[in-house]
């Protein structure tokens, strides 16, 4: 009797070990299938909206992949930052990182009414994010990758870790690092996924201080080409102009390439957190002069790092909800 016993449980265990090993690799219950009887339409309402958004404003596409940046960044890859401020939410908008620079908010209200006329209840703000990022890369000329889904959506906000979790344009290279390892995330992530700045666009005052004072003692940033900086002082001014835009990647702005990591490398990356990747740390020069070689080695690595991304913290089974609109929560 013991030993039927034993065998009965031995071929319980045999058959529940690849479900057990698929679940691993795949990020606990986030699985690419997630919606294919639930709204098996859904991939494809979300990449035909973003087709014609994109085609009308090719910039959109970058700002759709801050905002999945933005939003795992802080508590977990949850739509936290599409909530609007209401009741005892403080909505993340209006933090450091994203006051007057987050954007797309209405596209994704645009993806989640036709998704709700599809299939109400079922696909989670949080997975549009994800999934706009995903297409927004692949439209602007991009790697393509599976999103794992299945994440279901935040029921608050956290100001204070959006101000504080979020790498900004003049932190020291080891403080970007240590913002990308508190998420799980590794120094080849943060090369790889600062590649997205090969196309969006970067406000005056995100980098002014690399123009006139980056030392603290009135000497420009001798990590800037200096005949670049001349081209960029006549409209970001010592004063004034904060909200005029320039291209993070000069050569092709609205092009997803490593044209960027070339940037850097010419001493051209428009932020001093893009470029400290090639002056502040021997491996991740290293990684920046491999992927201006290869671009395909971007792309690859890239896509990987973008799923690793999307895994961090999302809320799954009977957490969180699925919103009915993403910019509130249900009740």
């Amino acid at each position: 009797m013991a030993k039927s016993m034993s065998i009965l449980m031995l071929l319980f265990l045999l058959a529940f070990a690849p479900l057990c090993l698929c679940s691993k690799m795949l990020g606990g219950y986030l699985y690419p299938q997630f919606y294919d009887y639930s709204c098996p339409q859904a991939q494809e309402i979300v990449k035909s909206i973003l087709t014609k958004v994109v085609a009308e404003e090719p910039r959109m596409a970058a700002s759709l992949l801050r905002l999945h940046f933005h939003d795992c960044f802080v508590k977990g890859c949850d739509a936290s930052l599409l909530l609007d401020s209401s009741g005892s939410i403080i909505s993340e908008k209006g933090s450091n990182p994203n006051r007057n620079s987050a954007r797309g908010f209405e596209v994704i209200d645009e993806i989640k009414a036709a998704l709700e006329q599809e299939c109400p209840y079922t696909v989670s703000c949080a997975d549009i994010l994800a999934l706009a990022a995903r297409d927004s890369t692949v439209l602007t000329g991009g790697p393509n990758w599976e999103v794992p889904l299945g994440r279901r959506d935040s029921l608050g906000a956290s100001i204070s870790g959006s101000n504080n979790n979020i790498p900004a344009p003049n932190n020291t290279f080891q403080t970007i690092l240590t913002k990308f390892k508190l998420q799980g995330l590794d120094l080849i992530d943060l090369v790889a996924l600062s590649g997205s700045h090969t196309i969006g666009d970067s406000r005056c005052t995100s980098f002014r201080q690399r123009l006139y004072n980056q030392s603290g003692n009135g000497e420009p940033d001798f990590t800037l080409d200096q005949n670049y900086a001349a081209e960029l002082r006549p409209r970001c001014p010592k004063s004034g102009g904060d909200q005029n835009l320039f291209f993070l990647d000069y050569v092709t702005p609205t092009t997803f390439d490593n044209s960027y990591f070339k940037n850097l490398l010419a001493y051209k990356g428009l932020l001093n957190s893009d470029e400290v990747l090639f002056t502040k740390n021997q491996e991740s020069a290293e990684l920046v002069k491999l992927y201006a070689e290869r671009n395909d080695l971007f792309f690859e690595q890239f896509a990987k790092s973008m799923i690793k991304m999307g895994n961090i913290s999302p809320l799954t089974g009977s957490r969180g909800e699925i919103r009915k609109t993403c910019r509130k929560i249900n009740t």
